[in-house]
Parts: structure tokens; C-alpha cells; sequence
């Protein structure tokens, strides 16, 4: 992806979208584009998480194995496109963290990966940045834990 394609798709992203034209330009350097095929997955359940997602475009399910003894399966705790973030939210606190769910491509997807632990420390050494990331981070926080409520309802 261009220079120019990478900010179209962070100015997309409901984590990125507030951010002022210098700091995107900050982000982008951090930002790899990769291609994933249908039925690929980007990370698994069980797996050390590093890095965040941004859809630039597909789609992704999050899915959950849960074993709740007489009932075993997968769960579906949420259907991602373009636009939207995933990944180990951890990195941006500084701790490694096993990832609680998979994402499994449900089309060819393409994302953009940024390593948490550099975004972080672009966070910290920018204050304002850090502020709007974090402020957004509790957002889509709040809707994941409602669309992982949501999931557990139909078990």
C-alpha cells in the first residue's frame, strides 16, 4: 500500500479517525500492509499478542472456543469490516497478553498491522496522542465487552 492508501484506511478507522494530520503521519510509519485470504486466520486464541489491526478492507469474525464442560463449541463475538480495530489491546498498557479470541477471515481481507509496544511508546512520548488514544481505546473497549455479553447470552 502507498503512503496515501495507509492514511485513507486510518482515517477510516473508528480508533484512528480523530486524529490530527501529524499524527497520522506518525502512525503510518508503524503501519504493514498484509493480505489475507477467506478462511485465514490473522491471530488464534492461546496465542502471545503483539499487534494491532486496522480492516482496511473485508471482513473478520472473532471467534471464542469456550468448554463450559456439557457445552463445547465456538462462539461468534463479533463480525468485523473495513474500518474497524482488533488485536491485543494489552500492548497499549505495556503488558504481554494471550489473545482471548481468533480472527478468522471470512473474505480476502486486508489489514494494516502495527506492533502495539511501538504505538505505545509514540503514545507516551506525545501526551496529546496518548490522551486521544486512550480515550478511544475505552470506547471500543466498552463495545467489545458488550458484543463478548452478547455472545455469552446465546450459549
Amino acid at each position: 500500500m502507498e503512503h496515501e492508501e495507509i492514511v485513507q484506511a486510518l482515517e477510516g478507522c473508528e480508533f484512528f479517525k480523530y486524529l490530527e494530520k501529524n499524527h497520522f503521519d506518525a502512525v503510518v510509519g508503524l503501519c504493514q500492509a498484509k493480505k489475507y485470504d477467506a478462511g485465514e486466520d490473522i491471530f488464534q486464541q492461546g496465542n502471545l499478542g503483539e499487534n494491532l489491526y486496522v480492516i482496511a478492507d473485508g471482513r473478520v469474525i472473532l471467534e471464542r472456543s469456550v468448554d463450559l464442560g456439557a457445552r463445547k463449541g465456538n462462539i461468534t463475538i463479533d463480525s468485523l469490516g473495513k474500518g474497524k480495530l482488533l488485536g491485543c489491546w494489552s500492548t497499549l498498557l505495556g503488558e504481554p497478553h494471550i489473545l482471548m479470541s481468533t480472527a478468522h477471515c471470512q473474505q480476502p481481507t486486508l489489514v494494516l498491522t502495527l506492533k502495539g509496544s511501538d504505538l505505545r511508546n509514540m503514545m507516551v512520548e506525545d501526551k496529546e496522542l496518548g490522551f486521544k488514544l486512550m480515550e478511544r481505546f475505552c470506547f471500543l473497549l466498552r463495545e467489545r465487552i458488550q458484543a463478548a455479553y452478547g455472545a455469552m447470552e446465546k450459549l
